[in-house]
């Protein structure tokens, strides 16, 4: 008797303990679990947020979502520019192609494989050499632009890449401050992240003026010669790439002489790079230009 009733504490001792061991196993299992699918979401969304700030193209397929954006015209056909605030600045640098499209004209835009190879390669040689190699903007052309107009001691060339000139032409007003230039720098790079070389090549030669009221490829080539941009020689096409530096002063309808001292500078330009010969670039120097009549 009294043997049984010292045996029965440690057996109530060890139920005890299993049932410890169980319970604490039931509590650790959906604690772990927990753990886990917190991990996982964490790395979720990091990846995510890592998509939307490193890859522009998510940006541009959500502004394909918004409402189109107001149509407006370039800001180089502007009298006044509004200076947009901030919300829309960073809207318009994150969604640049919705920006971009409200800016050009659809009924006068030329694709690029309608333009004329010439007119392609005289406006890269004259504006741009560099154009297919730096993003956005050029610290070679720069730190040679600084060089070159110290040397001549006035401004002989400039720095603005085809990208920041078809920013400039697309959305900003002309006073030369820090922050237009830190606005056109920032969209310069968004410009670069949404295009090809080719569509911003393209964008930019619908947008720039040309001079006597020509705005756009389309216009300019009509305008002066009475042709398409694709049917554009080489005299026709240097000359032409030439205006956009100056176009109230390299007119040829305003200033003949003074155009074909730069169309000259234009097919030196193309010489040197390699893209036509010596006797090439003379030949079109020498060979003459047919004008549309000027209209009054």
């Amino acid at each position: 008797m009294n043997d049984t009733i010292n045996e029965a504490p440690p057996k109530r001792k060890r139920r005890r303990k299993t049932a410890t061991r169980k319970r604490t196993g039931k509590k650790k299992t959906p604690r772990r679990f927990g753990r886990f699918f917190l991990s996982i979401t964490a790395v979720f969304f990091l990846v995510c947020a890592g998509v939307f700030l490193f890859v522009p193209q998510v940006w541009q397929e959500l502004g394909g979502l918004l409402p189109d954006a107001e149509r407006q015209l370039p800001a180089n056909q502007l009298h006044e520019i509004r200076e947009p605030d901030a919300a829309e600045q960073i809207a318009r640098v994150l969604f640049i192609r919705r920006a971009v499209s409200a800016r050009l004209n659809p009924s006068d835009y030329v694709p690029i494989g309608r333009i004329s190879p010439d007119l392609k390669e005289a406006i890269v040689a004259i504006e741009d050499r560099r154009f297919y190699d730096h993003r956005g903007f050029d610290m070679t052309g720069m730190a040679r632009a600084t060089l070159v107009n110290i040397q001549h001691g006035r401004i002989e060339e400039g720095a603005s890449t085809i990208t920041q000139q078809l920013v400039k032409n697309l959305f900003l007003a002309n006073e030369q401050t820090f922050t237009r230039k830190a606005q056109e720098l920032l969209l310069a790079l968004a410009i670069e992240n949404a295009y090809t070389k080719d569509e911003i090549l393209e964008m930019y030669m619908n947008v720039v003026y040309y001079g006597s009221g020509f705005y756009g490829v389309n216009a300019a080539s009509e305008g002066y010669y009475g042709k398409a941009p694709a049917a554009l020689d080489l005299p026709e096409a240097s000359m032409l790439a030439g205006v956009p530096n100056a176009p109230s002063e390299l007119s040829p309808f305003t200033n003949f002489i003074a155009a074909k001292k730069r169309q000259a500078i234009v097919l030196d330009a193309m010489e040197a790079q390699g893209l036509i010969d010596a006797r090439t670039a003379e030949d079109a120097k020498m060979q003459p230009l047919i004008f549309r009549p000027e209209e009054h």
